[in-house]
């Protein structure tokens, strides 16, 4: 993980429309917040921050490797002691699809380089931005299987 860790804990929730994805102490969270990389440990300000899609890296037990999950976006809320994460859609890294990633991936920079308005240009973007970041949560997370 980037973020340093301690012996403390906060209480971590991280749910979706489609279910609860993690509950319970976390060493420390780094997700992608909209205005760069947050990373949250134990004693952090208040804060609420919006997400954008990328990966977030969750350090529960410390004896484990850390859990990786795809975030498409929401929020974060940081209080004294317990972090939410309100996801519009998350999955964990292990349970990706990769070839549908990738095709995503493909899909989405063709409608790139083939867009009519700036409306379809701004949503091709948000695809991929999507796509490139479930790529990376599988990556991840199959790493920390090893």
């Amino acid at each position: 993980m980037a973020i340093g860790v301690s012996q403390n804990t906060f209480q971590l929730n991280v749910v979706s429309a489609e279910g609860n994805l993690y509950s319970g102490p976390a060493h420390a969270l780094a997700v992608a917040g909209q205005d760069g990389e947050l990373g949250i440990r134990p004693g952090h300000s208040p804060l609420i921050s919006k997400l954008k899609p990328g990966v977030a890296r969750i350090q529960g037990d410390l004896q484990k490797p850390e859990e990786i999950l795809y975030v498409s976006g929401g929020l974060v809320e940081v209080q004294a002691d317990v972090v939410t994460v309100l996801a519009d859609t998350a999955l964990h890294g292990k349970d990706i699809d990769s070839s549908r990633a990738e095709a995503a991936r493909k899909a989405a920079e063709e409608n790139i380089r083939h867009h009519d308005d700036n409306l379809s240009f701004a949503q091709a973007q948000l695809e991929l931005s999507k796509a490139l970041a479930q790529l990376k949560a599988f990556e991840l997370s199959m790493k920390t299987r090893r």
